[in-house]
């Protein structure tokens, strides 16, 4: 019984060892952009709110990816759903790499967005589902910790490589961590719960996306544009009727299943 227990106390580890490496590089990925921003504009002959599109369309693919996760866990096993996840932000980061002008990179950006905003949702069920109560304390700290160390040296470690060598060095530093971690995977990932096949909630996708979509834009649009204005108050104004709606439908069609 201990050899059987410590056998999958090592697996356990070796999934969380695995989750966090992903959620670290796209977590620090996120942050890497911001203070290059200025050299990309230059490179690249765009406007400052042309610019930030590379951190707000991130985010909004990023955003739209988490509640659609919830679906894709249930059809699709760990491994599946990580490895996909992994090699398309390994994809979306060559692409912004090797980007020749604004819109490549841009779809480099979204593309690795559709990766990184599986990782997060995907990582938080593993761990529900593969430690018991009285670990999973320890298990979400070290979640925390992955989740606040990559920010903190995000800034500091971007604006280093942009003085010393180019922005592109920004994707290129990201991709052998996301192989490796894709390698590692591969050999110690395994398939944590059981799947359902439930049908997709397109309604609720398509209100979650226009909710979130519209809050993030208004948001977004506040920098440039007066808080009056239809870019700023009316995007926010119809996320949040949006969002309640979703809210009520999601309510309603809990309290229909049972």
């Amino acid at each position: 019984m201990n050899g059987q227990g410590e056998t999958t106390s090592v697996k356990r580890n070796g999934i969380l060892i695995v989750m966090l490496m992903g959620a670290f590089v796209t977590i620090l990925n996120q942050t890497l952009m911001n203070v290059a921003l200025p050299s990309i504009m230059r490179d690249f002959d765009i406007t400052a709110s042309q610019g930030q599109w590379l951190s707000t369309g991130f985010m909004l693919v990023n955003g739209v990816m988490i509640p659609t996760t919830a679906f894709l866990i249930e059809r699709f096993t760990t491994r599946q759903l990580y490895l996909f996840a992994m090699i398309t932000f390994a994809i979306g980061t060559a692409i912004g790499g090797f980007a020749q002008n604004y819109t490549m990179l841009i779809a480099g950006r979204m593309v690795q967005a559709v990766g990184a905003g599986v990782v997060m949702p995907l990582m938080t069920v593993v761990v529900l589902n593969l430690f018991p109560i009285e670990r999973r304390g320890r298990a979400m700290g070290l979640i925390g910790l992955a989740m606040n160390f990559a920010p903190a040296i995000g800034p500091t470690l971007s604006g280093w490589i942009v003085q010393e060598y180019a922005w592109r060095d920004l994707f290129f530093i990201i991709i052998p961590f996301a192989v490796v971690d894709i390698i590692v995977a591969i050999f110690l990932l395994k398939n944590v719960g059981k799947r359902t096949f439930p049908k997709l909630d397109i309604l609720g996708v398509i209100m979650s996306t226009v909710g979130f979509g519209s809050l993030l834009l208004g948001f977004s649009n506040a920098g440039d544009h007066d808080w009056l204005t239809f870019k700023v108050a009316g995007f926010i104004l119809i996320g949040m009727i949006v969002l309640t709606l979703f809210i009520w439908y999601q309510g309603r069609a809990k309290n229909a299943t049972t």
